[in-house]
């Protein structure tokens, strides 16, 4: 099973709003990635994830989708689709999509026929209870706020909605609906698709009169029998965005045997640096010694079993380097020690588009903020009587607009991002951090990064390694092993700051030092300011 190509890829994430705009209308489009699919190439990644691009309201950012085989007018066509799977191919860059099979748009054919009447063959494409208009079938909660159900007067029924209410739940226990998903999933990848993302994943089996979303009875069945019925027919990549998974969970999601995904989103690191019990806006320092613990756990316990996906940032999260790093001194060292930490763990490793260039946070004021998720919690706290300072203080280290602002990639007006008004204001560090700076320069985040990517591509024990955990218990330092048959690799990594001393041996003899964030490193154990090392030895 190690000859899977996605063993040894690095998958780059983007978020084709804000990545590059081709025709001046402030947001970004599928032209505009495929003019700089020679700068992904530069970076050596394997495939691009694109956040969704199907048609859609956006009314939450294309993750409500009205119809799965075409593309948003916003982002171009489906011809153009077609051309960037074509041109990133002849760059040996496959595309995978984001596929939203748990909910549709009620904008999609499917719902605006299921709500005309009970006979209507779509109406059991959705999840529909008998009630009285104003008596819910029970209290269960949307994500977004507000009851999980809604009533339609034309059917005297209530349909579930975990999320918008403009997103209503499919009936996944219907096997017209399965059909009719696993048949578009086909359609695309007889377009040339490399493989999918898919959303909330581990929802799609719910059972509501049971207040289950999450892992219900039937959802591995259902997720092997997509698998049997597409995923299994090319050679694709797919990862399940499952935020409840457990290791137990991920090595039924990710079974070597392809029965399911070739890995899963796991958020359990992620999650760390709030207060227990808490929203994700309740800050709290982040206790390094459980994220170590984190990290050892889930390296160990797939290995050999599973799979896992590494990453530290995306659509929904905050920068790294301004989360867990230093986005002021140390900015560019501290970028490249969480780049190092993490691409020597074993894993299939994604950079969130920016990343590469050690993009940061940006502390808008309230006006200047686009997502929907942000504004609700600004209104919802003022109400609640917080302070402003207060809440600002959690937007600035949380809002996933942090994540959105457009894609740095010169010194000129917007950023190079767009020759017309960007949707969202550009980050106003663009003139010291952007690609065109960094490009040419291997000392830059970006060379880091580039680097790591060619390691990966150069040393095996990279991807078939057995991890062991070091210094479990030393409050500054992430240090770990990585061993094959050849070779043993070890990782040093000073988490914050200040300088230390690292109560490991030197490596000496036949060590290499393969990569670094300093120039300098002649310093025996001694470790600057998010300092990390990266040794090799051949056994």
């Amino acid at each position: 099973m190690n000859t899977k190509w996605w063993k040894s890829a690095v998958i780059y994430q983007i978020y084709p709003r804000s990545f590059a705009d081709s025709n001046g209308d402030g947001i970004g489009d599928l032209q505009g990635i495929i003019s700089k699919l020679d700068y992904l190439e530069d970076l050596g990644i394997d495939a691009v994830w694109l956040s969704p691009v199907c048609r859609s309201p956006q009314d939450d950012n294309g993750y409500d989708i009205s119809d799965y085989r075409d593309i948003d007018p916003m982002f171009g066509t489906l011809e153009d689709m077609e051309e960037l799977i074509r041109e990133a191919g002849k760059r040996n860059i496959r595309i995978i999509m984001d596929l939203v099979l748990n909910h549709s748009s009620d904008e999609h054919y499917w719902f605006q026929e299921a709500k005309k009447s009970r006979e209507n063959p779509y109406h059991d494409y959705y999840v529909w209870r008998d009630g009285v208009e104003g008596v819910l079938p029970n209290d269960m909660r949307a994500a977004f706020g507000g009851p999980a159900w809604e009533w339609v007067p034309e059917v005297q029924q209530y349909y579930f909605h975990q999320f918008s209410v403009k997103q209503p739940d499919l009936n996944w226990e219907n096997p017209k609906v399965r059909r009719e998903i696993y048949d578009m999933i086909n359609w695309w990848i007889q377009k040339g698709v490399g493989g999918f993302r898919l959303d909330v994943i581990d929802q799609i089996a719910k059972e509501p009169d049971h207040h289950i979303t999450g892992n219900g009875p039937r959802l591995h069945e259902f997720l092997r029998e997509m698998s049997r019925e597409t995923f299994q027919k090319a050679d694709l990549v797919t990862v399940g965005e499952t935020w409840g998974a457990t290791t137990e969970l991920a090595k039924l999601y990710s079974n070597p045997d392809g029965s399911e995904f070739s890995m899963v989103f796991q958020f359990e690191h992620i999650c760390l640096d709030q207060i227990a019990g808490k929203e994700k806006w309740d800050l709290a320092p982040l206790p390094f010694l459980k994220l170590k613990e984190v990290f050892a756990r889930w390296q160990t316990e797939l290995c050999g079993q599973g799979w896992n996906s590494l990453f530290w940032n995306n659509h929904d999260l905050p920068r790294i380097v301004s989360r867990w790093g230093n986005d002021g001194e140390y900015r560019v060292e501290s970028a490249k020690m969480l780049a190092i930490l993490l691409h020597g763990m074993q894993g299939t490793p994604y950079i969130y588009q920016g990343e590469e260039l050690g993009m940061t946070n940006v502390a808008y004021e309230i006006d200047q903020y686009q997502d929907i998720e942000t504004l609700n919690l600004y209104k919802e706290r003022l109400e609640k009587g917080y302070q402003k300072e207060d809440i600002m203080r959690s937007l600035h280290a949380k809002s996933r607009d942090n994540a959105r602002t457009p894609m740095q990639w010169s010194d000129a007006e917007n950023a190079g991002f767009t020759t017309g008004k960007p949707w969202l204001k550009v980050n106003p560090n663009y003139k010291e951090i952007n690609a065109a700076q960094q490009r040419g320069d291997a000392d830059s985040v970006f060379g880091c990064y580039k680097e790591l990517i060619r390691l990966r591509k150069e040393y095996p024990v990279l991807i078939d390694g057995t991890f062991q955990m070091l210094l479990r218990e030393d409050e500054n330092i992430f240090a770990y092993i990585r061993e094959d048959a050849d070779y043993q690799l070890l990782v040093i990594c000073n988490f914050y700051g200040q300088t230390v001393r690292c109560s490991l041996e030197e490596p000496g003899g036949s060590y290499q030092l393969l990569i670094s964030n300093y120039q300098e490193t002649n310093h025996g154990m001694i470790l600057q300011p998010y300092e990390a090392r990266m040794y090799l030895m051949r056994k």
